[in-house]
């Protein structure tokens, strides 16, 4: 496959993804768009092998392929499609390796037909993995360097993260996904390991605004980074923060108990983030 036919491709899986960041993307210059798409298309692929129905062993096998893959990618021997689209992106922007198997990583854990998360350390590792290593690719893309590239990566990345696991809730615990670790499970008095019972119990509503708390603190660190940062290079970065703490405000308005499905903003609230934030 060209590297023409393999960026189309890479825009396509964008685009089919429904993301309310696709408009963000495309107001980056060519090159930096490019590789977004890129870097996007990669994340969308391997979270779909770890989301779909499936047999765990099945998805690590693919997973698997996948982290060989990032091996001849960076030996410039690229195969998938959406890897030749990397191959510019890797060259252009000096993305890290580990990053890309990081995010594999993160999607090793949701493979499992079980998981459940231990403690706080382990939630960090699971956020890193997931969120912040792509925030830390992005950032290479959007030309922010250095520790405030490190340190905004790891703000927002943990702050949409656990928007994500405090939104999904309920459809995380019909697939015996519980993400609430289990010390501060235990440490506000609840003994259950099982999803829906965590969810149904008295005290689940502690959990939550304390994980609200984290993100928020979270948004408020990435805004003031953000806010020093050359404004064209980190729109789509503010687009993302907006979205996501009006998210978690709603979460928080409503309340924790019972434990709610998604909320969503409405496509007018998105189109309006994007006009102040990606064109104003």
């Amino acid at each position: 496959m060209s590297e023409a036919e393999a960026m189309d491709h890479a825009e396509t899986v964008v685009r089919r993804s429904g993301s309310s960041f696709f408009w963000a993307m495309r107001m980056l210059p060519e090159e930096k768009r490019r590789a977004m798409f890129a870097v996007y298309a990669f994340c969308r692929e391997v979270d779909d092998i770890a989301d779909e129905p499936g047999e765990e062993a099945g998805k690590r096998f693919r997973l698997a392929q996948w982290r060989g893959e990032i091996e001849r990618l960076y030996g410039g021997q690229p195969r998938f499609p959406v890897a030749v689209a990397l191959a510019r992106a890797v060259a252009r922007f000096d993305l890290s390796k580990s990053d890309f198997r990081a995010v594999i990583d993160g999607m090793e854990m949701d493979a499992a037909d079980t998981l459940r998360i231990d403690d706080m350390d382990m939630l960090n590792l699971y956020c890193d993995r997931v969120a912040c290593a792509v925030g830390r690719l992005s950032n290479r893309v959007f030309g922010i360097d250095g520790e405030t590239a490190e340190r905004l990566a790891f703000s927002l990345g943990q702050a949409l993260q656990l928007t994500n696991i405090l939104r999904d809730l309920r459809e995380d615990a019909e697939r015996d996904r519980l993400y609430l670790p289990i010390d501060v499970l235990r440490a506000h008095g609840i003994d259950h390991t099982e999803p829906n019972a965590v969810l149904a119990h008295g005290a689940v509503g502690g959990v939550c605004e304390l994980l609200a708390g984290v993100a928020r603190n979270r948004f408020d660190e990435a805004a003031a980074m953000l806010a020093e940062c050359d404004r064209r290079k980190v729109r789509p970065a503010v687009m993302m923060k907006e979205v996501y703490s009006r998210v978690l405000h709603r979460l928080s308005d409503r309340g924790w108990q019972p434990v709610g499905g998604r909320v969503r903003l409405s496509p007018l609230s998105k189109l309006w983030i994007v006009l102040r934030h990606g064109v104003i």
